[in-house]
């Protein structure tokens, strides 16, 4: 790896007095007057670390770190372009991913939808209130989990992907397996979620490039029955930042166009309850990688230990707050078992902070 320079856009706001001094987010009303910068070097370690005003920042490079100058102002560029449609949803407003698990063990809902007609009948309701895609799985990728055989997968998914796709739901089909993606977009999934970012099976890339779908690109480290054994990183932000773009180039390579690509950090996928913390925090360093990014905390344990070791289903308020905070990140889509609630917890949040003309 070269010497790098990341950009985290700090003091977003859409207040008018920032407007002379910041730089758009995102294409967005809003505008960001700070940053961190981070220099790493060939090893990885950080050297430098500095929070800026946005209108210096270039100034300050040309003084200071004038090889990095194109590089930010390459990433500033990123980080003030709107985002181009994903599945034909438009990513200048926040989405909700209904999380639709028709499995006997997830770690939340395992079992509530594992008859076909209840997944069905569930996830008409999530569109009903409020969710734009549904997020339909078929193995847990719990910590833990044991994996499947392909054929239950496929047994416990197509039926379910056929009959909402039927019914007008935009589908995501959450797979690391390359023939399970395939049948669910024969069956009319639209969306490839898979959480090893194309990497758990040697043939994903291919089919996934074959699909001619969206994809979603995950992080996580090790596997479901690993990931949270030992989680190390240099830094987890700029590490996981770094897979993401390495996983995204992969994915052009291969013939999927970088606007057909999304990413997800992986809250809980191989991390402890500080590399979780810190990820949530740094959430406006992905927006770099000129993707949209998808945040999946719903219900997850971190939030438990952070409170009073709640039961899955008692986290909905934990998980509400991790979603805001995604959502003054300017993070494009949520993965959510609660829709009803953060459809709710969206609409008063935005309400308050668009200006009144």
């Amino acid at each position: 790896m070269a010497a790098r320079l990341y950009i985290r856009p700090l003091q977003i706001s859409s207040a008018s007095a920032a407007i002379g001094k910041a730089v758009p987010f995102l294409g967005t009303l809003d505008r960001f007057s700070a940053v961190e910068i981070t220099i790493r070097s060939v090893a990885g370690d950080i050297t430098e670390r500095h929070v800026l005003p946005t209108s210096e920042l270039l100034f300050w490079l040309e003084a200071n770190q004038p090889d990095f100058k194109e590089m930010a102002s390459s990433l500033l560029d990123r980080l003030s372009e709107p985002r181009c449609s994903f599945a034909g949803l438009d990513m200048q407003k926040p989405h909700i991913m209904g999380v639709l698990n028709v499995t006997p063990d997830s770690f939340s809902d395992g079992g509530d939808r594992f008859d076909t007609s209840k997944a069905v009948a569930d996830g008409l309701r999530m569109i009903e209130q409020g969710a734009t895609i549904l997020d339909i799985g078929g193995e847990s990728t719990r910590p833990g989990a044991a994996p499947v055989t392909l054929d239950e997968e496929l047994r416990r998914v197509v039926p379910v992907v056929r009959k909402l796709a039927e019914a007008g739901a935009l589908i995501s089909i959450d797979t690391r397996h390359a023939k399970v993606m395939t049948e669910a977009v024969a069956a009319g999934a639209g969306i490839i979620n898979d959480v090893t970012a194309l990497e758990g099976d040697a043939e994903s890339l291919e089919a996934a490039a074959a699909a001619n779908v969206p994809v979603i690109l995950m992080h996580m480290q090790g596997t479901p029955q690993t990931m949270q054994s030992n989680p190390t990183y240099q830094d987890v932000a700029l590490d996981i930042y770094d897979y993401l773009e390495q996983r995204v180039a992969a994915c052009v390579a291969a013939g999927i166009p970088k606007n057909m690509i999304a990413i997800d950090p992986g809250i809980g996928f191989g991390k402890t309850v500080e590399h979780n913390l810190r990820l949530l925090d740094a959430l406006t360093l992905f927006h770099g990688t000129g993707c949209p990014v998808l945040l999946g905390v719903s219900r997850k344990g971190f939030i438990a230990k952070l409170s009073r070791d709640e039961e899955p289903k008692d986290r909905v308020a934990g998980s509400l707050a991790c979603a805001l905070a995604g959502l003054q990140r300017g993070i494009q889509m949520y993965r959510v078992h609660d829709v009803a609630e953060t459809s709710q917890g969206f609409a008063i949040a935005r309400a308050i902070s668009i200006p009144v003309m």
